[in-house]
């Protein structure tokens, strides 16, 4: 959500940034809050009149009652119980408005930045970097479901039969890979200076609408029947929600998270489910980062963000690179992303296996995350990045580490992880 003030002082600039990202259906919104923002301005200007009189009021029967004169007390008793009323109705009335001036801010998208691509979808995303050689062997990679199958890691008919599409079994050696991947990705983070968390799976419907788009949320979460809880789909969810409402001690900035979830997506109006695959599921784990800053160090935290998980792939030995999201591809949140894509071998193509995001302080404005400082309380900035998200990324792990014979080699790096064991047959 952006400052109410940049909408009174520049709402030209807020009507440029909502046409950049291709929502014109969003431009009256611009208008309808000034309005609503002068009205609500004018009633409260009223209402501080009438309490302003009824404390005068107060005063003057104080003294016409001593003085006997009741009759004229009275009089002035009844213009207290109208002042009442009014004051009972501007209440009313400005809460109203405000309500929908806040419902309003909270579909209107936040500034982009200035180095963001102009464009209507994820088509217009732009490359930026490549890391380590892209490569296809002189053989023919399956699809990746069938090298699972035939590995023994991968059962998604029994798990259509227990749960529906879009879910999975994963056994034996590739079970063991997902977690290995996941802990070695807990242990790179932590060895980078950011603390360990498990946050909680479910969250109250005020986090969800602090922490992304109604667009999102209809799209993405699972809500609990009969409470308010949703199972989250991503631990950026939870994270960021514990600070709301908090205002955090200058000098505990930056605050630096990692976190490991299960995840939970409708995956509602995608298209092309595949029917045995993993690339695309209702239920995954990851391995998130999180930043709490300053405003003037997110842009230095979102590099570093992204950087660390390019780092973690190139240690696994899988080719990737990063993708900048053009405007109509950011949510509504989002001043800026990154995408980062992985190698696949059997498509020849990249395809996403993490984002990293600098959202500024449009999610600190809807959950009131703030810190202190000599002037004030100021309004934090956050960030949030895949470390790394497996089952999908398996699909990249397999395809660039698949041998000619079907076995799967193991980088050095979770060796330790995966007892030593260097090859999966």
């Amino acid at each position: 959500m952006i400052d109410i003030n940049l909408i009174r002082t520049n709402p030209e600039k807020v009507k440029e940034n909502i046409k950049k990202k291709f929502q014109n259906h969003k431009l009256p919104l611009v208008d309808e809050v000034l309005n609503l923002d002068k009205k609500v301005r004018i009633l409260k200007q009223e209402g501080d009149l009438l309490r302003s009189k009824r404390n005068n009021f107060s005063s003057q029967i104080g003294i016409l009652m001593k003085s006997g004169k009741k009759d004229e007390a009275e009089k002035i008793k009844q213009e207290v119980v109208k002042n009442n009323e009014r004051i009972a109705t501007i209440e009313k009335e400005t809460a109203e408005i405000e309500a929908k001036i806040k419902q309003d801010m909270m579909s209107i998208p936040n500034i982009i930045a200035d180095d963001v691509p102009i464009g209507e979808d994820d088509s217009k995303n732009v490359q930026a970097q490549t890391f380590l050689e892209a490569k296809v062997p002189d053989f023919e990679i399956p699809y990746h479901a069938e090298i699972l199958e035939k590995l023994n890691g991968l059962d998604v008919d029994s798990a259509r039969k227990t749960s529906g599409q879009g879910f999975y079994y994963l056994t034996g050696d590739i079970a063991r890979l997902h977690s290995a991947i996941l802990s070695y990705a807990r242990d790179f983070m932590i060895n980078k200076g950011f603390t360990y968390v498990i946050p909680p799976y479910m969250i109250h419907g005020s986090v969800v609408q602090g922490v992304m788009s109604f667009e999102e949320m209809g799209n993405m979460m699972y809500k609990i029947e009969g409470e308010d809880l949703y199972l989250i789909g991503t631990s950026e969810h939870s994270m960021i929600g514990r600070y709301q409402d908090t205002i955090i001690p200058e000098d505990k900035l930056p605050i630096t998270l990692t976190s490991y979830s299960p995840c939970f997506r409708k995956e509602k109006g995608s298209h092309g489910l595949e029917e045995r695959g993993i690339y695309r599921i209702h239920q995954f784990e990851k391995q998130e980062m999180v930043v709490i800053c300053k405003p003037e160090e997110s842009e230095q935290w979102y590099e570093k963000m992204w950087n660390y998980t390019v780092e973690l792939f190139v240690s696994m030995e899988i080719p990737v690179r990063t993708l900048v999201c053009c405007s109509g591809d950011l949510a509504d949140l989002k001043y800026k992303s990154l995408d980062v894509e992985a190698w696949s071998p059997r498509q020849k193509k990249y395809f996403e296996v993490g984002s990293c995001s600098n959202l500024t302080d449009a999610q600190a404005r809807r959950l009131g995350i703030r810190y202190k400082t000599e002037k004030g309380n100021v309004f934090a900035h956050t960030l949030n990045n895949t470390v790394v998200a497996p089952p999908r990324m398996l699909i990249a792990f397999i395809e660039n580490h698949l041998q000619a014979d079907g076995s799967v080699t193991i980088p050095k790096v979770l060796w330790p992880y995966m007892g030593n064991t260097k090859v999966i047959k």
